[in-house]
Parts: C-alpha cells; structure tokens; sequence
C-alpha cells in the first residue's frame, strides 16, 4: 500500500467539509505503520468516497514483486449501501459483483431462472455456449481482474479460499461497526426443517447443553454425505435437487467448521445452543437447534483477515476501539482510529424528549397507548410533513399501528410486515402525501434526505435481547458495557436517517424514557458530536391530542416544506418543537 497517493485518488472534482483533512489523517495513520486504520466518519462526511481514495492506495500491477498482492476489495454488509456504490458516477471504477441469486440466466427459456438455478448448475457436465456473455461470470470475471473489487460482506466471506477471489492488497470495509455480529451472525447454524433436507431421517434429540449438540451433529454429517453420494449419481438434477444439493452442501461446511473448532483447544471461540419447543407448520413437534458462536475471531481471521495486508473499516458507530479490536480478534497496538468531524449543525439535527414511560415487555401494555397519543400530537405538529417511527419489533408496530387506527389516524399511517418490508418502503418514499411510516430494523442504510422524511420517533431503546443466548452468556459474564454499547450505536444509526447533508434539517423525538438511561449509562462512549446533540436534549411544547388536526391536511400552507435558511430554528415548526 502507498498511503501517499491518497488526496490524489480522491474521486470527487473537490472536497466538502473535512474530507481533505480526513484523507490526510488516514493516510499518516497507515504511514505510521498500522495494518488496520478504524475511520469513524458521521452521516454526511462520504465514507463510500473516503473508502474509494483509500482503495487507491493499493499495490498496483508491476509495483513490486509479483509474488504480493495487488488492488483492493471494498466489501459492506449493506445491500442498499451496494446499490448507492452502483449508481454513483464517482465510483464507476468499483467492479460489483453479486452472488448467483441475483442474476437471471439467458439461454433460450430459461431467461426467469436464476443462474443458480440454471442448466449449468443442474446438468452434470453442461457446457454452457453463452458462458462469456453470462451475466454473473461476466461480473465476477470484472471483478476479479479489476484494481477494486465491491461486493457485499456475505458474497466476500463466502469467497474466503475461493481461487478467483484470493488475498489482495487492500480491504475496505464500509459500515463496519457490527462487523463482529455479522461474523457472528453468518457463522450461526440453523438446523430447522427448512435448512435441513435430511430433517425427518435425522431430528435432533433433545438438548440439555452444548455436548448433546457434537454427536448429533457428528451423525447428522453422516447422513449428509450419504444424500451427497445419491444425488452426485444423477446425470441432471431438478431444480428441488438442485436447491437440495446446495443446502447439503453448506451444511456439511458449516457443520464441518463447527465441530474442527470446537475440538481446537486453543480456539478463543465459545458455542451455546438453544432448541425451539414451539412447534412449525413445516415441523408441528419442534425441536430446531440455533448453534451460536460467540466472539467469533477464528472465523473473521478465515473469512477477512487473512484476505488482505491492511484494512480500512469505515462507519460513523465505532464507538470503542479496544472493545472492537476484542470482539474481532485484532491487536490494538497495530489498529488507528482517525475521528472525522461532524459539519452538519448541532442545531439542524436536535433530539426531544417526549418520553411517556418505560417500553420494557413489563410496562409496554401501559406505556405504548401513551406513546401513540404523542404520535397523533406530533402528526399534528407536523401536519404537511413525512414522520417515520422506529418500532424495534413487528409487535410494537402491529399494536402501536392499531392503536393510531383506533384513534382515527389510520389514513396517514402506513406499516409493513416482513414479506413487504421493501414494497411499503419504496411506496412511501415515492409517495408525496405526508405519511408516517411504522418501520422494524431501519435504523441502518436508510437515506430520507430532504422531504422524504423530516420527524422520527424511536419508540424504544434498542437493547438486545436478553432471551438470546449469546446476549445472556455475555451478560452473565459482566459485559454491560457492551450491552448499552450496543443499544447506543443502534440509537446513533437512527438519529441519521433524516438528516443527510449539512443544510437537511429533521427531529428525532425519544419516547421511551429508558433511552435518557441509556444515554447516561454509555455516555463515555459517544462520539463528541452526538454528545453535543444530547446536551441539548429538551422537552417540546406540542399541540393538544386532537386527532382531527392530525389528518385534516386540506388548509395547511404552501411552501411549508421548504428550508432554504438551512437551519431548524427557520422551520415553520420551531414554535411548538421550542428552542432545542
């Protein structure tokens, strides 16, 4: 890597806010020889152009000996944050490829079929005549002989051994903050009915504790391979035996992967299991396993580290460099943490305490009614404007959802559920009436710039939850900090979905009172500029619960929306939300 070269490879005709001076602060941290370089850089400040520059940087062709790696990987969890690499003009030099799944086979009748599904995965010894016009081979061959490579994290940790995709120079990971949960998560086991062809030849026993676990894994593996060897005796396979053979062989990976680490006595990770009683349709008695790893640094050294010689993680979140060194495996005396400025005003971005109580599962039937009537209110407050509320769970939403209903605001809300999570959002993004919409999980990679959403609610603090046995086990061994750490970056992510560019301006109401806790609790582990957005947390003046107001939209004025002062004390609003 030549750190050198990284205000010159810089996509953008000119720099805004600090992004000079961040390039200048990356680049002396690699200079002063740290492998890993950790950039917390806030919504707004270009991480995907910062990550570009650094990418740049990477060994060329002929540089040095031909035995190093050369390029750069540029690799996020985020599919959205995928397709925003994919349509921005300054990053056409990024080659994406995606996995299978998302590219469509173009042999006569066959142009529905994914290319995972296609005659080339079905038939053994299919010599396919299109294959140089293949969309997907033609991606990965793009994007294995150019200088960056952009995938998403999954597509890159899949491809760890692959020939085509092997070490290079540079990795860049953009959204990195939960990187050791995302490693944690795609490590995870399933073994259900759904992941399971061989389930009714091979169910689980009972489980009582992690060593039950190793002998029925050990059989299940058998019975596998046996399925294998039968399927790999067809001449062309359908596409049920295609699904079929491809699960069994990611089984038979992740279980082989499982039992060698958990036999490595030196592994630092540790496994807990839990089994469902609750029965399914595909499975009426129950009986699903989740094999959980926790701390995985085995599986990111495998799947990351060793693709690279030095690294980039870019996120706004990274709120604790030891305890993310810890939870990743890395040395922290070779790991820098560059900090990049906010430039959005404080005053653009403020945060209001509407907090009616407690959200916790004990106090929800009584809080949550209350914190619908402060919805109906802030509806009215903001009568011409899209609001958008952080539900945390599809059981808050459904009752906070029929709550509005029932008190005669149902037309302005609008919900989904996880079967059309992305249709409703995109239908209120496009639309231009001013909706409020009850999301679940859109604290992250969700850009309402503008008008598409000036108000926000969090109805809950985020903590994670204490059923899950990985969240338990950290507990029981006194990781709280970790817990309202987690809880914090989740909060921060949300708080930047509405405010996108230095003159954007929208406000984010808090109505669950454990988030002050929160805030108190973690408060060392904020980045400055949003403890200076919680400094000026303050408590609104709203208009009475009148439902009526809240959606009689007919009279209300022209040009409300617009904001050319650029600031949140400008807005026709700023009476009833107070001074900030």
């Amino acid at each position: 890597m030549d750190p050198s070269r990284i205000v010159s490879e810089f996509p953008a005709p000119s720099f805004r806010g600090t992004q000079r001076q961040a390039l200048r602060d990356i680049r002396d941290a690699f200079a002063a020889g740290n492998d890993v370089v950790l950039v917390r850089a806030p919504t707004g400040s270009g991480k995907s152009l910062l990550a570009r520059a650094i990418a740049g940087c990477a060994r060329r062709d002929g540089e040095d000996a031909p035995s190093l790696p050369t390029g750069a990987y540029y690799t996020t969890p985020q599919v959205s944050q995928l397709d925003d690499v994919a349509g921005d003009e300054l990053l056409s030099d990024l080659s994406i490829i995606r996995g299978k799944s998302n590219y469509s086979c173009i042999l006569p009748g066959e142009t529905s079929t994914p290319v995972d599904r296609a005659p080339c995965a079905r038939e053994r010894g299919f010599d396919c005549p299109v294959q140089h016009r293949c969309p997907y081979f033609a991606d990965r061959a793009n994007a294995s002989d150019s200088p960056i490579a952009a995938m998403t994290l999954a597509y890159f940790m899949q491809t760890a051994g692959s020939e085509v995709f092997g070490e290079r120079d540079v990795v860049v990971i953009d959204e990195a903050h939960g990187l050791a949960e995302w490693a944690e998560m795609y490590a995870t086991i399933e073994l259900s009915p759904a992941t399971v062809p061989v389930w009714e030849s091979c169910r689980p026993p009972d489980i009582e504790a992690l060593s039950d676990v190793e002998p029925y894994a050990e059989r299940l593996l058998d019975v596998c391979g046996r399925r294998q060897e039968e399927l790999r005796g067809f001449v062309e396979l359908s596409e049920a035996q295609v699904e079929e053979r491809d699960a069994l062989a990611e089984l038979v990976r992740d279980l082989g992967w499982f039992l060698e680490d958990l036999r490595d006595h030196d592994s630092p990770t540790v496994w807990v299991a839990d089994q469902s009683d609750r029965g399914t349709r595909e499975d009426p008695r129950g009986g699903a396993i989740s094999i959980k790893p926790l701390d995985p640094a085995r599986y990111l050294h495998h799947t990351v580290w060793n693709r690279g010689h030095t690294f980039a993680l870019l996120s706004a979140t990274m709120l604790d460099k030891d305890a993310f060194c810890r939870s990743a495996g890395l040395d922290p005396g070779t790991v820098a943490m560059v900090d990049v400025p906010h430039t959005f005003p404080v005053e653009n971005r403020p945060l209001y305490d509407v907090t009616q109580g407690k959200m916790t599962y004990e106090h929800r039937e009584e809080t949550l009614p209350e914190v619908a009537r402060v919805v109906v209110r802030l509806m009215a407050a903001h009568d011409d404007e899209k609001g958008l509320i952080h539900a945390h769970s599809y059981a808050i939403a459904e009752r906070l959802t029929e709550l509005l209903r029932e008190f005669g605001v149902g037309s302005r809300v609008r919900s989904h559920d996880s079967g059309t999570r992305d249709a409703a959002l995109s239908g209120w993004k496009r639309s231009d009436d001013p909706d409020v919409f009850v999301s679940v999980k859109m604290e992250e990679a969700l850009n309402l710039r503008g008008d598409l959403c000036r108000w926000q609610v969090l109805c809950k603090a985020p903590y994670p939850n204490t059923n899950d046995s990985r969240v338990a086990r950290r507990l029981e061994d006194g990781q709280w900090a970790w817990y309202y750490r987690t809880a914090l970056r989740t909060v921060i992510q949300a708080c930047g979905r509405v405010v996108r560019a230095p003159d954007d301006y929208g406000a984010t109401y808090l109505a669950d009172s454990s988030l002050l806790d929160l805030f108190e609790r973690a408060r060392s582990d904020m980045p400055p500029w949003f403890d200076a957005q919680v400094d000026r947390v303050s408590r609104p003046e709203l208009p009475p619960f009148d439902p009526a107001s809240a959606v009689d939209t007919a009279d209300r004025p022209a040009g409300r929306r617009s904001n050319p002062a650029g600031s949140i004390d400008d807005h026709p609003l700023s009476d009833v939300w107070g001074d900030g």
